[in-house]
């Protein structure tokens, strides 16, 4: 499995991980061997978040994780509306406690809430100087957000912005994108696979997807990963519950996409006209 500097973290991470969104509606012991396969596969950066079965997916997580937390970069989230600065330390305790584990690689603000970032991103440092994080990160924020975390922490703080993106969803590419990389932020997209969105085999983008898949030996949905993961910024969190998905999964981090496989893809699914408001699951 290739390994990317984690934005300004400098801890080498895997490029594809595991994500957890909606786990809790599947077989627990399904889903714990899903995880655990993805750990021996080398798919060691584990996103989960405190808001997922409102706490049972990250129990789940720290049953995959036993005796094995060392090989992991693991990856947690508060909830917005926990996000003041006691909130977030409580919320951070209690993730802790769930995850069985004394400290999180990088824990995120889930998106943009209520209070105000400056208590959350102090919250942060605290997290951080105790040893309870190693870094922090936000998710599900547009450039405006990025700034203003930007002026209140300073450069080199904030290592990463999870969002949404996926083949037929590349807003991201506009403005967020850009703006990570010129500063040195991770950008880890989510629901690579379009949460019920992906291309369909007959449609006229899912033919291009198959003629690229048939070329390299691969499946659909390990050249929409590798497309994903084209650039040095980024990184994937797929989710499977299933071993045999996880597999399928973990085949894309070895995928090597042509410049002219990569020139069709674009064409095939365009980034769109830039929106408003940045989309998110």
């Amino acid at each position: 499995m290739d390994k990317r500097v984690f934005g300004p973290t400098g801890v080498e991470v895997p490029v594809l991980g595991q994500g957890t969104w909606q786990m809790e509606e599947d077989g627990r012991a399904e889903a714990l061997r899903a995880l655990q396969v993805g750990l021996d596969l080398g798919m060691t950066h584990v996103d989960t978040a405190e808001l997922y079965g409102y706490g049972d997916v990250e129990s789940l997580v720290g049953e995959a994780l036993a005796g094995r937390r060392d090989e992991v970069f693991l990856v947690s989230k508060v909830m917005p509306n926990n996000a003041t600065y006691a909130g977030t330390i409580q919320a951070c305790e209690r993730s802790l406690k769930r995850l069985r584990t004394d400290r999180l690689d990088c824990y995120l603000l889930h998106w943009p809430g209520p209070h105000p970032l400056e208590e959350t991103l102090r919250a942060f440092e605290r997290l951080r100087t105790d040893g309870k994080i190693r870094a922090w990160g936000v998710s599900n924020f547009d450039v405006d957000d990025l700034e203003e975390a930007l002026a209140i922490a300073g450069p080199g703080r904030m290592a990463c912005n999870q969002v949404l993106y996926h083949l037929r969803e590349r807003q991201i590419e506009h403005r967020v994108l850009p703006w990570c990389e010129r500063h040195g932020v991770a950008v880890v997209g989510y629901s690579p696979f379009g949460s019920g969105d992906f291309p369909e085999p007959d449609s006229p983008d899912g033919r291009v997807l198959a003629e690229v898949a048939r070329a390299h030996g691969a499946t659909p949905r390990q050249v929409a990963l590798g497309f994903l993961m084209r650039r040095r910024s980024l990184f994937c969190i797929p989710k499977a519950s299933h071993e045999a998905h996880t597999r399928d999964n973990a085949a894309a981090g070895r995928l090597r996409l042509t410049a002219h496989d990569i020139a069709r893809l674009e064409e095939a699914f365009p980034p769109g006209p830039v929106q408003r408001e940045l989309p998110v699951v």
